[in-house]
């Protein structure tokens, strides 16, 4: 199934020291390019982020996102036990020189390191923003597939109608021949002085040659079966279409350059209005 090089996903993930955020997004790109924002705990983290997105994507300019959201009320506080416990058997000891020293209970936690913040411990933060990049990835890539497959669709039916319009062209040619050589049998029938029939005929079979598209159609045809192989396939195949329509406009400029005939020429034209609207399509395909 072919890939969409624009999609979006996004996922959250609750920890204990905060809530994770994780976004990617993308858009057309030659290569793949992959920008990344992150908090400063998860700075250490970026070469593991942007080596497990490049391995499940290979085409796009990606913007990857993680956030880390505080609870409320900011960071969580504890208690420094050791500390308190030290307080207590230091107040024990004091009170009997100080018998009316009182201490507020709310004085006693500004002092230093009795409270203290729960930081982050790096490895499990690390850990865990991983598994939601994996989730996220994972959905990107679905994104990707889901939209994908609604651009060969619209592939697929314009070359369903490319290959309609060499049919046709094909089934015109017998006629266009016949009718260019009754325009030089009337031709030579009016020059003043007759013509060997022999040299005429020389004559006619090689501009005919010159004007026969049997082998543009031939080729065309192989192009078409090309492409719709290629539509299955599970791999990223943008630069390989993007090739085969090259090769698709080469056949389409040589039937239009040939032509002799309204119809073929039209069927020329026709051709690379539908090459042109499926290269617009190809743009977006990983």
């Amino acid at each position: 199934m072919i890939r969409s090089m624009t999609a979006f996903a996004g996922g959250e993930h609750i920890t204990p020291w905060g809530t994770l955020g994780c976004e990617l997004r993308s858009v057309n790109h030659r290569f793949l390019e992959v920008g990344v924002r992150l908090p400063e705990e998860l700075r250490a983290l970026e070469p593991q982020l942007r080596e497990r997105v490049s391995a499940r994507i290979s085409r796009g300019k990606l913007d990857l996102v993680l956030r880390l959201r505080l609870p409320e009320g900011g960071a969580s506080l504890a208690v420094n036990e050791v500390m308190v416990e030290q307080l207590g058997t230091l107040a024990r000891r004091l009170d009997r020189e100080f018998p009316n020293l009182r201490v507020e209970f709310s004085d006693l936690l500004q002092l230093p390191g009795v409270l203290k913040s729960e930081a982050a411990d790096p490895a499990l933060l690390q850990a865990e923003a991983l598994a939601l990049l994996e989730r996220v990835v994972e959905d990107f890539v679905v994104a990707r597939e889901r939209e994908g497959a609604k651009l060969a669709t619209a592939i697929s039916e314009r070359v369903d109608a490319i290959e309609r319009i060499a049919a046709e062209v094909r089934t015109l040619i017998p006629a266009i021949r016949d009718g260019q050589r009754a325009k030089l049998a009337a031709r030579l029938a009016d020059l003043p002085h007759p013509v060997d029939p022999g040299r005429a005929e020389q004559e006619l079979v090689l501009w005919l040659q010159k004007l026969d598209v049997d082998e543009e159609l031939d080729r065309l045809a192989s192009h078409i079966a090309e492409i719709r192989r290629v539509l299955k396939q599970r791999e990223p195949v943008g630069r390989r279409l993007d090739f085969l329509l090259q090769e698709f406009n080469r056949e389409a400029n040589t039937l239009g350059s040939k032509s002799v005939d309204s119809r073929t020429s039209n069927a020329a034209v026709d051709l690379k209005v539908l090459i042109d609207q499926i290269r617009e399509q190809v743009q977006n395909i990983e």
